[in-house]
Order: structure tokens, then sequence, then C-alpha cells
């Protein structure tokens, strides 16, 4: 039996041809200048191989700790934003009073510009006249007060801080989506052979809800590997060099007209987001159930 299609194949072309003009010939065009010397100082541009990589990882050079200083945040903002967002949404699924409210206040500073976060986090966190400090000091804890964004040991964790409370919110709201759409049958059925709350939590709420999971798991990844404007606005990847991620340097890469060092940065993190991204996808969707 034929079926009619709704819509003609031919309505594809447009946004077949913004895609590939905004972001596919975009990518093609800085892998390809990633292998030549291109920079501001020499007009000439020429095809060097993979010198720039060697570059980007030799050890003489920073560009490993950055690599490095990105999969850090990745893994640690990614990993709290998930269990922050699924607790909170676990407690606002249910009948709680306010909840619209409590929802909403979670959800807010997603809705924020960083440039905004982060001018707020970087008065509050101020080291002299700083709110957080402030009132370590009315609780008698004075002698912890710290430069949270110019100390080597506290400005990644408190980076890593502010993007979490920055996007936890976000994941509670797909997670609460996620949860709504479980049948109750499961539940009450699980109820009545006895199954208790982390039983019923194991074997029924993370099973179903898998699909959400991996979206969140994908989203927080791939946001985690391209962060710039959080690292940016708070520390612009200081104190020194201590908090520079990938795209902090290939801004600064391009800032010093050294674009194809900056390009092969590109190239490496494109590598880096693809992969991860396929082999995530192809993992998680062997797990979902489907009901």
């Amino acid at each position: 039996m034929n079926k009619r299609k709704i819509y003609p194949s031919y309505f594809l072309i447009g946004a077949l041809v913004v895609y590939f003009v905004l972001l596919l010939l975009p990518s093609l065009v800085g892998i390809y200048y990633s292998f030549t010397d291109w920079n501001s100082f020499d007009p000439a541009i020429h095809f060097v191989g993979l010198d720039n990589f060697k570059k980007v990882f030799s050890q003489d050079e920073l560009y490993g700790f950055y690599i490095f200083n990105t999969i850090k945040f990745t893994v640690f903002t990614t990993v709290l934003k998930m269990v922050i967002g699924f607790g909170v949404a676990l407690l606002l699924i249910r009948s709680v009073k306010w909840v619209n409210f409590h929802r909403m206040v979670m959800f807010s500073p997603q809705v924020l510009s960083f440039v905004i976060v982060g001018l707020i986090f970087r008065s509050l966190l101020n080291p002299t006249e700083g709110f957080l400090n402030e009132t370590l000091k009315m609780v008698g804890m004075g002698a912890l007060g710290q430069n949270w964004l110019g100390d080597i040991k506290w400005a990644f964790n408190s980076i890593v801080a502010v993007d979490t409370w920055k996007g936890a919110g976000y994941l509670m709201v797909l997670f609460i989506a996620g949860l709504k759409s479980i049948p109750d049958m499961y539940y009450e059925a699980a109820q009545i052979d006895g199954a208790g709350y982390w039983r019923r939590l194991f074997k029924i709420t993370l099973p179903l809800l898998m699909p959400v999971i991996s979206i969140t798991l994908i989203l927080n990844i791939t946001y985690g590997l391209r962060v710039f404007d959080s690292v940016y606005v708070l520390t612009n990847g200081g104190p020194g060099f201590a908090t520079g991620v990938i795209n902090t340097i290939v801004f600064k890469e391009f800032s010093n007209g050294t674009y194809a060092v900056g390009s092969a940065l590109s190239t490496i993190l494109l590598v880096f987001v693809c992969g991860i991204c396929y082999f995530l996808m192809k993992a998680l969707t062997q797990k979902e159930v489907e009901y």
C-alpha cells in the first residue's frame, strides 16, 4: 500500500541550504585552515600538514592542560547538574505546597544571560566585600573567607558551582516532563507486589526515563566541551591559566592573529564532540525501554 507524503521532499531544500551555509561549510573551511599556517602577520597561506596539531599536543605547550580542563569541567558539571536536576525533579513531581513557585525559582537562572550571571557572581564572590565572605564572617567563619575567583585552589570549583546553579533547573524541567510521561499503572502494580521506593526507582523510573537521561547527558556533554561564556566572564581563564578551557584559548589565539592554531583547536573540539556524542547515543539507545 502506497502512502502519500503529507509534504513533498523538496520542502527540505531550504533547511538543508541554511544548514550547509551556516554550519557545515564553516566547519569544513575551519578544518582546512587547521592544516595551514594562516595568521594575521603573513597574507600568504601555506599548507603545513599536521604541524599545528603537533604543536597543540606538544609537551612544551599548555594546550594539553586546556583540553584536560575542558574534560574535567564537562565531567563535573554534567554529573552535578544531572544529580541535582533529577533529585529536585523527584521532589517537585509530588503534591508539594506552592510546587509551581518552587519550579519557577529553580528554573529562573536558566533564562538569564551568563554575562549577567557572571557579573552578579563576581560581586557575590568578591574577596573583600562579597556577600559570601561577609556571610561567613557573620557566622564566625571569617577565617575561611577566600578570593573565590582569584585563588588557584578555588577558582575552578567556583566556576563549576556557578554553572551548575545556572543549568540544573533546565534539567529539572526535562526530568519532570519525563517522569510525568511514565504511566502510574507500573507503580501501582509494583506497590501491590510489595516493591519499596528505591526498588521502584531503580526498576521502573530509571529504565523508563532512559530517553530523557540520554538527551540530557548528550546536551550537557556537548555544552561542557564547548563552554566559553561562563569561564570568560568569571575568570577569563585565570588566575594565570588555571581555569582556561579549549574555547578560551581559541579566542586568545584568534585575538593574537594565530588563526591556524585556533582552527586546529576547534577541529580537535569538533572531533571530541562528534565522537563522544556518537558513542554515547549508540550506547544509551540500547538501554532504552519501550512502554
